[in-house]
């Protein structure tokens, strides 16, 4: 039953991450604006707004609508609400406008978890901890605090002033600053740093707009401090621009290969080919992806894999071969249209089948889970997409298939310890930040970050303190599986400490510690 909970659980997050999920916008451009007032749908709503018996909201019907009609089609073309669509463009163009800090809401009152070192918060002093309890001279903690509250009080015109009450960390007395909005940049990689004195790794997020300029700026980084070998990590990366994935595969790869090419009934084929303006051309290279890594990372997993440039190391990728291009309306609201396929060099398609419908194709990954695939080569291998001959070949011959994702070179089982149902629940619920937030700030003051990650340790009774803490929020933890998650939520109570103190870099140090694919790929390029 447990195990069912825990398919279930994934499914759903699937679901609610599906528009990042498998991603691609074609190119780094928006199609025109197209406007439907003509349109039968139109006029249909328009009979409703004005003459139905009861009150509606028509822009809901009208969204969900044309979404319907787009989900017929293929799962990727999707309708987008204007605060949806405004999301993903920040995310994909790198940046928003506002001051520049993540937060969790606890006990009615916002606190801050991380302020963007460039960000505005920052530059006036603010820092994680810190409980914002005003906002402009009116209160704000204890308010009934939304997502879409404090987005509203926080986000504002490039810059526009914001008056902040808060109780810095560790204090009791109230401080005010005045913080003024300005672009915020959204860095794409989460990590750059060295394993070992040759061997360096870096985590990308997403592909965004400045991915390829991040990359280089941390390669140029790690190359100083040693660097002739890279683990690069796109694991949980659901895609992004396809000119980014190029961009970024054109780091690897010689002049003339090709990289991926597309083609639709409406867009002629087009080829994307390197350049010889990479800055790892020659080096040993490892690639990590998994089951979410979707879209822009099989583009670059493929080119990579096909070309024989890399060793793929971990699970199945996605299966999304699908190029979007994004539609906007005039009200901010957005489609996001499937114009093409595309293909790796060696002419596969890694799309998987729709054929059976959207709620099938988003239950695809849970279905996987039931068969074993997560935790067997040979389950893995027996999938239908698989198991038949392949006209496919890497340009060293190996057999590569296509259908339904990038296989990996080296395979790596999901560790059901490391990624447990109870683990995933108390993140959900951001347990663990709230935890360090209520009783581990003083004992990170003790630590920097090297010596945080490599010698603190979270003892027994750490644990047994963030249980019963935790209980509190989540009534039906299962002692067995706490028993068997035990270590997996010590690690990640350490990394989530880590992450708020030091950042994102400290967190993957944490939890890569014992990452068993990294382990597999650190062997794969020495």
């Amino acid at each position: 039953m447990k195990k069912a909970t825990a398919i279930i659980f994934r499914s759903v997050i699937l679901v609610l991450a599906g528009i990042t999920i498998g991603l691609v916008i074609s190119g780094d451009h928006i199609g025109e604006h197209i406007d439907f007032d003509q349109s039968k749908v139109s006029k249909v709503l328009d009979l409703v707004r004005h003459n139905y018996v009861d009150s509606v909201n028509v822009d809901s019907i009208e969204g969900s609508t044309v979404n319907n009609l787009l989900q017929n089609l293929d799962p990727h073309s999707v309708y987008l609400p204007a605060q949806q669509a405004t999301s993903i463009n920040e995310r994909l163009e790198g940046g928003f406008t506002g001051i520049g800090v993540e937060y969790i809401l606890l006990r009615d009152t916002l606190v801050i978890t991380q302020a963007n070192y460039d960000g505005p918060a920052y530059k006036a002093g603010i820092r994680p901890g810190d409980k914002v309890i005003g906002v402009d001279h009116q209160n704000f903690a204890g308010t009934h605090l939304t997502v879409a509250k404090v987005g509203k009080a926080f986000r504002g015109a490039k810059d526009s002033q914001l008056l902040m009450a808060i109780i810095p960390a560790g204090s009791k007395i109230t401080k005010f600053y005045n913080v003024k909005r300005d672009h915020v940049d959204l860095s794409s990689l989460d990590a750059a740093y060295m394993l070992n004195p040759t061997t360096g790794y870096i985590k990308i997020s997403k592909f965004a707009s400045t991915t390829d300029a991040d990359f280089r700026k941390s390669l140029g980084k790690l190359k100083t401090n040693g660097l002739k070998k890279l683990v690069l990590d796109i694991r949980g990366n659901g895609g992004g621009y396809l000119n980014t994935a190029t961009a970024l595969a054109d780091e690897f790869l010689t002049k003339k290969q090709l990289i991926v090419y597309t083609k639709g009934v409406h867009e002629p084929r087009t080829d994307y080919f390197a350049t010889d303006s990479g800055n790892f051309q020659q080096g040993k290279l490892a690639l990590l992806i998994d089951e979410y890594s979707a879209s822009a990372s099989e583009i670059l997993a493929g080119a990579l894999q096909d070309l024989d440039r890399a060793v793929i190391v971990g699970r199945r990728s996605f299966g999304k071969g699908l190029v979007q291009e994004q539609f906007p309306f005039g009200d901010g609201s957005a489609i996001n249209l499937t114009v093409a396929r595309y293909y790796t060099p060696s002419g596969r398609s890694i799309q998987k089948s729709y054929s059976q419908g959207a709620e099938s194709y988003r239950n695809e990954l849970a279905q996987r889970m039931q068969k074993g695939e997560l935790f067997s080569e040979e389950s893995n291998l027996k999938d239908s997409a698989f198991n038949k001959p392949t006209n496919f070949h890497t340009a060293q011959g190996r057999k590569v298939f296509s259908g339904g994702g990038i296989m990996p070179d080296i395979f790596v089982p999901e560790d059901t310890v490391q990624n447990t149902y109870v683990a995933r629940v108390l993140s959900s619920k951001q347990l663990f930040s709230a935890y360090v937030i209520d009783h581990m700030q003083p004992v990170l003051g003790k630590y920097n970050a090297d010596d945080f990650c490599n010698h603190y340790t979270v003892t027994d009774a750490d644990f047994g303190n963030f249980i019963l803490y935790s209980s509190h929020t989540v009534k039906d933890m299962d002692a067995k599986e706490i028993f068997v998650a035990k270590e997996n939520i010590k690690t990640l109570l350490k990394a989530y400490a880590a992450r708020f103190k030091w950042g994102d870099e400290a967190y993957f140090k944490t939890v890569n510690a014992n990452d068993p694919a990294l382990k597999k790929a650190i062997e794969a390029v020495n």
